[in-house]
């Protein structure tokens, strides 16, 4: 499962100040931590994850890395970047370079810059229920990373060029001698480039590239629930050393509806209706996602009655056939009463309790029940 993006676990802007990260890491530290959450699986997941990106951002050279590199720049497996290259270098690479030494299969001279795909990205949408119904297209700016147009990459300031480096000579890497073993490491100079940058572009600080907001159209099908997600290949960070960027994956969040709740593809409404119409019953009008439709209320209905609109739900990204419309009665008690209506109610509740057991009988069951349990 891909890594979510520092600044986004700790609920920031990539201009945050250090002390904007202290602040972050430790309120999320204080919600996650295991010890305040005995009950929560989860807490402690949040918790490392939290950790791990404040220890990163808090650290102004693995912070560096980030920015350029994404999660690549800042992986102790990697072999490159400021985080990883000023110490050991990647297990692969020592791992190669030793039974290159023994057998003769290693690649002599020459810098080895090993590749690596960018990291998957996610960006958080939220939508509306109608337009997740019936989907539509939206656009989403994100931050980004771009070739440095005053360098064209290179780093150096318009005008010089980078250098041979002179710890390793241009290869990228330094051999250092382990008992019988002759072990390469990524140079801790150039970071594995062969080459550094004696005067910096102004424009990117020497890194090649520079921070942008990127446009993008995205296309929401219709019938996404929430938390799906919508791949964009190739939009995620940029690779590293010409390695593949990731994607882009723009997760659903739909808002809470006034009339409608949603469950998988039935849709699910409150119906209120007047006392009048609950005992006579009448047609009524009650809103779909599609405009308006009609139903019959029978005579003497009940509050919690169910009337069920077939096709009048969503029709989901997987699914052959649109769900149903559940309407659930409320049988709502008038209010503010006028002293007329007060007297015609009480008018109705004598002759009504003339016959009580006719009129009410679910009242008249419940009495007996209590009157049993009493007695009983």
């Amino acid at each position: 499962m891909a890594k979510r993006d520092y600044y986004e676990v700790l609920g920031l802007n990539q201009d945050a100040s250090e002390e904007d990260i202290k602040k972050a890491y430790r309120r999320l530290a204080m919600k996650w931590h295991p010890d305040r959450n005995p009950d929560n699986p989860k807490a402690e997941e949040h918790f490392k994850e939290a950790k791990e990106a404040y220890e990163v951002l808090c650290d102004a050279a693995k912070r560096s890395a980030y920015d350029q590199f994404g999660h690549a720049g800042v992986d102790p497996h990697a072999g490159m970047g400021a985080a990883g290259a000023a110490g050991m270098g990647g297990f692969g690479d020592i791992f190669s370079d030793i039974f290159g030494e023994i057998f003769g299969g290693g690649r002599p001279g020459g810098a080895r810059s090993t590749v690596f795909r960018g990291a998957d990205l996610r960006y958080n949408l939220e939508i509306s229920l109608e337009q997740a119904a019936h989907g539509f297209e939206t656009k989403i700016r994100i931050p980004a990373m771009a070739v440095c147009e005053s360098c064209t990459g290179s780093g150096a300031r318009p005008g010089s060029q980078p250098s041979t480096c002179p710890s390793c000579r241009g290869a990228g890497q330094v051999r250092v001698s382990q008992g019988p073993f002759s072990i390469a490491q990524t140079c801790p100079r150039c970071h594995g480039r062969g080459s550094i940058i004696p005067n910096p572009c102004a424009a990117c600080g020497g890194t090649g590239r520079v921070k942008l907001q990127k446009t993008l159209s995205v296309k929401i099908p219709a019938g996404v629930d929430e938390g799906d997600r919508v791949r964009l290949s190739g939009e995620g960070e940029p690779g590293v050393n010409g390695g593949p960027p990731g994607d882009l994956y723009v997760q659903v969040h739909i808002k809470p509806h006034p009339v409608f709740q949603r469950d998988q593809d039935d849709l699910h409404c409150e119906m209120p209706i007047s006392f009048s119409t609950a005992a006579l019953g009448g047609d009524i009008g009650i809103p779909t996602l599609d405009g308006t439709a009609r139903i019959r209320v029978p005579a003497e209905t009940q509050t919690g009655k169910t009337f069920r609109l077939k096709g009048k739900g969503i029709k989901g990204v997987r699914s052959h056939l649109p769900g149903d419309l559940f309407c659930h009665v409320v049988v709502e008690t008038p209010v503010s009463l006028t002293e007329r209506q007060r007297q015609l109610l009480r008018e109705f509740e004598s002759i009504t309790q003339q016959d009580s057991a006719r009129h009410n009988p679910r009242a008249k069951s419940w009495l007996d029940k209590v009157k049993e349990f009493f007695e009983g």
